[in-house]
């Protein structure tokens, strides 16, 4: 696989695209409720920009019941992938990413249990 060095930083220059990339980077799965919940956004608007990822190949998905899990995709070619790691780096200890990992360790419900909040 391939990636344009453009598609990426586009992708990175969205902040919900960016807060979701850095979710999935430190959680190497997450499902859509858990993205909403820990961001804060509506399903149909963290839909739209998982679909921009997934056309730029830069997650992948796997269906699991009733869940739709996403995860950074392994595929990317190593420049890319140390693009993504060194952005995590940098940023997991700064707003707004504090605080989506400590809404996304304070949700109920999450997708093991018998309902998705």
């Amino acid at each position: 696989m391939s990636i344009q060095a453009t598609d990426l930083f586009a992708a990175l220059a969205h902040d919900t695209r960016l807060r979701t990339l850095m979710l999935l980077a430190e959680h190497d799965e997450l499902c859509v409720c858990e993205l909403t919940y820990a961001i804060g956004v509506s399903q149909p608007h963290l839909s739209r920009h998982l679909a921009q990822l997934r056309q730029v190949e830069l997650v992948a998905d796997r269906r699991a019941g009733v869940w739709i899990y996403y995860r950074v995709n392994p595929q990317l070619p190593g420049w890319a992938q140390a693009v993504l790691r060194e952005t995590h780096a940098g940023l997991r200890d700064t707003n707004p990413f504090v605080d989506d990992l400590a809404a996304l360790g304070a949700m109920p419900n999450r997708p093991d249990a018998p309902r998705c909040a």
